[in-house]
C-alpha cells in the first residue's frame, strides 16, 4: 500500500481529510517535537485507528507532506507518483 492510499484509507474511515486532522492534532499540541506514541493513542481513541494508518498520520504531522522519493514512481506496491502526499481530499487529488 503507498503512503498516499495510507492516507485515502484515513480518509475513508474517519471521513475527514489528511489536512483536516493535521489541524486538530495541530490544536491538541502535536506537532515536530512530538513523539509518535502520544499522536498514535489519541489516534486509535478518537477515531479507531490501527497502527500503519496513525503511522502514516504521524509522519505527516510531524514532518509535513514531503516523503523520501525512494519508492516515488517505483511501480511497486507502496510506490507514489509524487513526493508530496496529497492532503485535502482523495477526490480531489491531481495525481489520480
Amino acid at each position: 500500500m503507498s503512503f498516499q492510499a495510507y492516507l485515502d484509507a484515513v480518509e475513508k474511515k474517519t471521513g475527514l481529510t489528511p489536512r483536516q486532522l493535521v489541524d486538530l492534532a495541530a490544536e491538541r499540541g502535536f506537532g515536530p517535537d512530538t513523539k509518535a506514541t502520544p499522536i498514535l493513542e489519541w489516534l486509535k481513541t478518537d477515531y479507531d485507528l490501527g497502527r500503519g494508518h496513525g503511522m502514516a498520520l504521524v509522519h505527516v504531522i510531524t514532518k509535513g507532506p514531503r516523503i523520501s522519493a525512494t519508492h516515488v514512481g517505483s511501480g511497486g506496491t507502496h510506490s507514489d507518483p509524487t513526493d508530496t502526499l496529497w492532503l485535502d481530499g482523495a477526490a480531489s487529488n491531481p495525481h489520480r
